[in-house]
């Protein structure tokens, strides 16, 4: 049951984001009792907790799994956006940043930890970027992961880039390519030009 209320809950929250869901809202929809819900989970923060947990280890596991597979850097770091993008429902409802703006000490937990994993993986992918000469020699590795990681979070601000304005699928392929075309090789280039065209087409 607690798995089924995190699984549910989780749908709800990426739809209508965090604050806009109540605990009513949560049983109703899974035609349960609120009590059955304050079993498992004591009040709404922890259930916040768990799902917002349980959804970045879902993310990370579905990371792993495409760079296990992918054919290089660049295809990896699409295909990443297309997972997220995804799983995340193009962030409709800008749950992470409600969750930053409601829960702020469950938001600062999951950045640490979104650091750890992206960092790692991030420097790993350009390593073997550089070493395919899909990326340029000279890049500091360690520099560009963390820049990368700042960018990818500061995208997710709406008060900077109101979704209004943009929509997120457009605000984190934009940024890709900002990205890539920093750091990419002519060789790199005519892979990442591929994605650009494809995806203005």
């Amino acid at each position: 049951m607690r798995e089924k209320i995190i699984h549910k809950t989780a749908e709800l929250f990426l739809t209508y984001g965090f604050k806009s869901v109540t605990m009513d809202d949560i049983a109703q929809e899974m035609g349960i009792s609120k009590k059955t819900i304050y079993v498992h989970f004591a009040n709404k923060t922890k259930l916040v907790e768990a799902v917002t947990f349980e959804l970045f280890e879902n993310i990370c596991d579905g990371i792993d799994t495409i760079c296990e597979a992918s054919n290089n850097p660049i295809e990896e770091l699409y295909d990443i956006k297309m997972f997220v993008m995804h799983h995340l429902k193009s962030e409709k409802s800008s749950p992470q940043f409600q969750l930053k703006k409601y829960y702020p000490q469950i938001y600062d937990v999951l950045k640490l930890r979104q650091f750890e994993k992206m960092h790692d993986s991030v420097k790993d992918s350009l390593q073997k970027g550089v070493d395919t000469e899909l990326f340029r020699s000279n890049i500091n590795v360690d520099f560009i992961s963390r820049m990368y990681f700042n960018g990818m979070t500061g995208i997710k601000d709406g008060s900077i880039f109101p979704l209004t304005m943009y929509t997120m699928d457009y605000l984190m392929e934009s940024y890709l390519e900002y990205h890539l075309r920093a750091i990419v090789t002519e060789k790199g280039f005519n892979i990442l030009n591929k994605f650009i065209t494809s995806n203005q087409s």
